[in-house]
């Protein structure tokens, strides 16, 4: 569990970090969720699922 919070983690962070430079709110909003939200959910499912769902809400258009 600890490895999907790292790598979601780094996720939001280059996400943050591109929406900055991009001046793209979106991808600033997904990045700090991405960041963030692992540190409030329990269950390694539910952190799968969440995580992949911001992921996909990244590269949509």
């Amino acid at each position: 569990m600890i490895f999907c919070g790292i790598f979601f983690g780094l996720a939001g962070y280059g996400s943050w970090r591109y929406g900055r430079q991009q001046q793209s709110g979106r991808h600033m909003i997904l990045g700090v969720a991405l960041m963030g939200y692992s540190y409030f959910i329990p269950h390694l499912w539910m952190n799968l699922t969440i995580g992949g769902l911001l992921i996909v809400l990244l590269f949509w258009p």
